[in-house]
């Protein structure tokens, strides 16, 4: 499922939890597909499905399995025969995103309290039955030590709607990185990538907003593969980092002193007031936003018509309208 608008380029490549995306692979032949992951998001996305508990040979139905034992390095086990399938789960997941690796993922979304696939806070229990949910699920450990800047998510996290937007602007940002290293690693090429995404690197981190200006300002000093290789490690280390509203608040002002000599009393009236209501948390981002949006058009500001911290993703998927 793709956009028209990502036509040219290629579709947004997001591995999945086959479960997540309605395939019937769960224990006990059922699936959890998720509308919005589907239906909404997936209308630009094209997935790729995995389940790591039938593509390591296991059948449907099956099973359930947990883990057990030190959460640093738990055994997989099936839940009332106890028979071991760690080494099984392992071998099967180290090959699989090796394979991972040629399929050019953006991000991945994974299944929430899946002893295989789970990312965060998955049960692992003692000897005694008890249990602590502090583990990460096999295939879900693998890829991420595979893949450590990789845009990686649960479903079940992506109902908060920060988390939500942070994951969905960081593999929509990381898209537009590959799609520029197609081109020659030229200096101008690299100039012009951050000249866009300077106030979106902003909006995550000034440190690395610092830094990659830093970086680039210095580029003709660095072999090019060098620095496109360390600028992308910035950039995704930046995307890790959430979103605030002092951040936005911070990244708004800045970009109303672009209209300092235009905008009269009554607009920077309008247009403090509002960032403000956005503050205390009676605006969403977007209403900010779009008035600036009228002021880039009116005052025809082209530094900030090109900046894509305006529109880092598609309006359609509503992720700037929350509280």
């Amino acid at each position: 499922m793709t956009n028209k608008i990502y036509a040219e380029s290629g579709p947004i490549r997001i591995g999945i939890s086959a479960c997540l995306a309605g395939e019937s692979v769960r224990w006990n032949g059922g699936h959890c597909r998720d509308r919005f992951l589907t239906d909404t998001l997936g209308a630009y996305l094209e997935y790729v499905p995995v389940c790591p508990e039938v593509e390591c040979g296991l059948g449907i139905p099956r099973e359930t399995l947990r883990l057990t034992g030190d959460p640093d390095h738990p055994r997989l086990v099936t839940s009332k025969t106890q028979k071991d399938l760690t080494e099984q789960m392992q071998h099967w997941a180290k090959s699989r995103v090796r394979e991972l690796a040629g399929e050019n993922l953006c991000g991945f979304i994974f299944k929430k309290d899946s002893p295989s696939s789970g990312l965060f806070k998955v049960k692992v229990y003692n000897d005694k039955g008890g249990f602590l949910k502090n583990g990460v699920g096999l295939f879900a450990r693998a890829f991420v030590e595979h893949f450590p800047l990789i845009p990686a998510e649960e479903e079940g996290r992506l109902n908060d709607s920060g988390l939500r937007e942070n994951f969905i602007e960081s593999i929509f940002t990381l898209k537009r990185w590959r799609d520029t290293l197609k081109q020659d690693k030229r200096m101008g090429t690299l100039v012009d990538f951050h000249t866009h995404h300077k106030l979106l690197i902003l909006s995550h981190s000034p440190v690395h907003y610092r830094a990659m200006g830093k970086l680039v300002a210095e580029g003709k000093k660095t072999e090019p593969d060098a620095l496109y290789q360390r600028y992308e490690e910035l950039l995704l280390e930046a995307l890790r980092l959430k979103t605030t509203t002092k951040k936005q608040v911070n990244v708004l002002q800045h970009m109303m002193g672009y209209f300092k000599k235009q905008l009269t009393g009554d607009e920077k009236k309008e247009l403090l007031e509002i960032i403000d209501e956005y503050r205390i948390g009676n605006a969403p981002l977007l209403v900010p936003i779009t008035l600036i949006n009228h002021y880039i058009r009116k005052y025809e500001q082209p530094y900030l018509s090109r900046q894509v911290y305006l529109k880092p993703h598609p309006v359609e998927l509503k992720l700037r309208t929350s509280l």
